[in-house]
């Protein structure tokens, strides 16, 4: 009876082990992401959203909240006063949101937000200091200027996460130093000893004409706005486990490779006022991907999002957003970017390379 008994526990010792041991290593790890948030402007005229953008997120709270990690694109600084570098022509856009109104972010479920845009300096150095003291004051990491904050980690979920953002302007990190690039996600991978890294950037063209990704370098009124397959499939060779931007306002299309996933425009995402949001350039998805411990893309969903003026993004019942992006992966990425995108939202592995 005796020997039987102990040959029961050990039995249930060794199940429980490995039962623990396969939970352990199948742990997927949740990141949502979207593309350009801008809160609303005061600057040339004040157009700012109703009861100090406290529901700008309320169709998509949820989603930020249940994330192990939530990143955006900041479209603009936080800043009381100050001047503008940018004139008044036709181009010029310079974004100003109240310095009051950070904690919506924070609210709104973000752990970082990317600095490496156009709107970054829209008012020159003064606009970057204030808009670090916030995101600062509100617990909100973020990098992306050059001679500021190379990268960022943060400890969630058990997972020492490695972010570091690139963009396209002179006061920007830059897509295109492969030099600066590999110093910073090599410093990610073997200094900070980060699980994950994930690389956000800023580039591309403008507009709806340029949804569809090209070969090669993109210029955009007489801007280097980089190579984009190329700079997303450096930074994974260099141990980069998801690569994320915006820039183009507009959606573009997304594909695997080393089986980690890129996205290579979420396009606009919280542009209540100051720009277009009419027709696609309305299209406001939230990427929900989700990875295991070692890097490896195992699922992902495109929540489908459209912006309305004034409001913010409100949930896309057709899900065109969706259908969207998938379009885009399988005319502009070879073998559908090995990627299964169905007409909920829901990405899979296609092909493995």
């Amino acid at each position: 009876m005796k020997k039987f008994c102990l040959t029961i526990a050990i039995v249930l010792l060794t199940t429980s082990f490995s039962t623990g041991w396969s939970a352990q290593k199948d742990t997927l790890y949740t990141v949502a992401m979207c593309g350009d948030i801008m809160l609303g402007t005061t600057y040339p005229v004040v157009q700012l959203p109703a009861n100090e953008g406290k529901n700008l997120f309320d169709a998509c709270r949820h989603i930020f909240k249940s994330a192990d990690l939530s990143l955006g694109n900041l479209e603009g600084v936080f800043l009381e006063g100050g001047k503008s570098r940018k004139g008044t022509g036709r181009y010029a856009y310079s974004f100003r949101m109240p310095t009051a109104w950070g904690p919506r972010l924070k609210e709104a479920g973000f752990h970082y937000m990317n600095l490496a845009n156009n709107h970054t300096k829209d008012f020159y150095d003064e606009g970057i200091y204030s808009t670090e003291k916030v995101l600062d004051r509100i617990g909100i990491k973020y990098s992306g200027v050059e001679g500021r904050a190379d990268s960022a980690v943060i400890e969630r979920s058990g997972v020492k996460w490695g972010i570091c953002s690139f963009g396209h302007n002179a006061y920007t990190l830059k897509t295109w130093d492969s030099t600066t690039v590999k110093r910073i996600i090599t410093n990610l991978r073997d200094s900070a000893k980060a699980d994950l890294i994930i690389v956000f950037f800023h580039g591309g063209a403008e507009g709806v004409a340029k949804r569809h990704l090209p070969q090669g370098m993109e210029t955009f009124l007489g801007e280097n706005r980089g190579d984009l397959r190329k700079f997303a499939r450096f930074c994974i060779d260099l141990g980069a486990d998801i690569v994320a931007g915006s820039g183009p306002h507009v959606v573009r299309g997304c594909e695997l490779y080393k089986n980690r996933m890129v996205i290579y425009s979420m396009g606009n995402f919280c542009t209540p006022y100051g720009i277009n949001v009419a027709g696609k350039t309305g299209y406001a998805p939230v990427f929900e991907v989700k990875i295991k411990k070692d890097g490896t893309f195992v699922k992902g969903k495109i929540h489908s999002f459209i912006q309305q003026k004034g409001i913010g993004p409100v949930k896309d019942e057709a899900n065109i957003v969706a259908a969207e992006i998938a379009t885009l992966t399988r005319e502009d990425m070879k073998n559908n970017g090995a990627l299964k995108i169905d007409k909920e939202g829901n990405i899979t592995p296609y092909l493995q390379r």
